[in-house]
């Protein structure tokens, strides 16, 4: 089977090898196991590997480099235009050849590949949109569109479409789904930790607007000056680093506020181990990894509710809605804090949930997706 990738991920070419965002490439290695050609269709970088990166592990993988675009400004939008043809040509050609088609969605190149995979309706076709499949989310148009094409029976035939959260409105090419990081051998009948003891807050993920990791530091801040043991770990990089850097400094937080940057998969697991909570104010997700993987080593997610995530934590049964108001989400960790019964109840509850969906039961339903190509 020759299974085709289309994504936006930004490709490292390094030794013959392809390396892209690790969580992402790590899950395509798992589809990767049951096909034996791959041809992904991909941007390539010129950066230096780093911790977030990871390469794939197939045998016969070709790689079709295109352009990397964006309609971000006028001349922008002009150099799109006449990158346009070859990019979707070269998008064309790989399905023509494929015998399964896999899109990564939303994103640019996932908005062509929604339209070019019309040309190709009897070839087998799944979709893995990471984004919010929410139809009343506030999103970018091309955002919509690609939901509009994937949802469309009419012009998206022979195609499972892989969304977080269960939505009205959803034709039969939709199917609910999940995405996992541990595996079965990783479950272990962790205790929560004590809150006796200095309270651990962790935040995972990039350091963007989006993500809004200064929410996190400005509550745990909050709950300093009412006293309480508290610190913070922020695990990431990203645009928003010096600003994060700089108000630590002026505001004198430097002591219980940590930048750890980008740090590998196993020292992020152990960061989870050691925490209390775990911090996500964040504007928009798909399936928060991060929400998951935090619940799986018994930590207590905080998180704005977006996407599929007040399903994840069962209505505030096994983690806590953030409202983004300082004053009253402080009032909402400091109360928890003071109940430790509660909280440890409801870190057991986001355990037991969370060890639930490993990679073995993920790898079980993509076996079951590959089975009808």
């Amino acid at each position: 089977m020759n299974f085709v990738i289309i994504t936006h991920v930004q490709h490292i070419k390094e030794n013959s090898k392809y390396y892209g965002y690790a969580p992402y490439v790590r899950e395509m290695n798992i589809w990767l196991k049951y096909v034996n050609e791959v041809t992904v269709v991909a941007p390539i970088e010129k950066s230096k590997l780093d911790n977030i990166h990871l390469d794939y592990h197939h045998k016969n993988i070709k790689f079709k480099e295109v352009p990397n675009f964006n309609t971000t400004s006028f001349l922008n939008l002009l150099r799109t235009l006449f990158k346009l043809p070859f990019i979707v040509w070269t998008i064309f050609l790989a399905m023509k050849r494929a015998d399964h088609i896999h899109l990564r969605c939303p994103g640019n190149m996932g908005l062509l590949g929604c339209l070019v995979q019309i040309l190709f309706p009897n070839t087998p076709k799944t979709a893995k949109y990471a984004g919010n499949w929410d139809p009343n989310a506030k999103q970018p148009f091309s955002y919509k569109i690609q939901k509009w094409i994937l949802n469309n029976t009419t012009l998206t035939k022979n195609m499972q479409v892989l969304v977080y959260g269960e939505w009205a409105g959803s034709s039969k090419n939709i199917k609910s789904f999940f995405t996992a990081t541990y595996s079965e051998i990783k479950k272990e009948s962790i205790l929560p930790r004590s809150l006796k003891q200095k309270i651990n807050f962790v935040f995972v993920g990039t350091l963007s607007i989006g993500k809004q990791p200064l929410y996190g530091i400005q509550l745990v801040d909050k709950l300093k000056n009412l006293g309480l043991d508290v610190q913070l770990s922020l695990f990431g990089d990203g645009v928003l680093r010096n600003e994060l850097e700089k108000h630590i400094e002026s505001n004198g937080l430097k002591n219980f506020i940590f930048l750890k940057g980008n740090q590998n998969k196993e020292h992020i697991e152990q960061a989870y181990k050691e925490s209390h909570f775990l911090i996500l104010a964040s504007k928009s997700e798909g399936w928060p990894k991060v929400v998951a993987e935090a619940m799986f080593w018994g930590s207590l997610p905080l998180t704005t509710n977006v996407s599929c995530v007040n399903y994840m934590i069962n209505s505030e049964k096994r983690g806590k809605l953030l409202s983004l108001n300082l004053e009253a989400d402080t009032q909402l960790v400091y109360d928890l804090i003071h109940n430790e019964t509660q909280y440890l109840n409801m870190c057991i509850e986001a355990r037991n949930w969370s060890q639930h969906y490993t990679t073995e039961y993920f790898e079980n339903e993509i076996i079951k997706l590959l089975a009808v190509s």
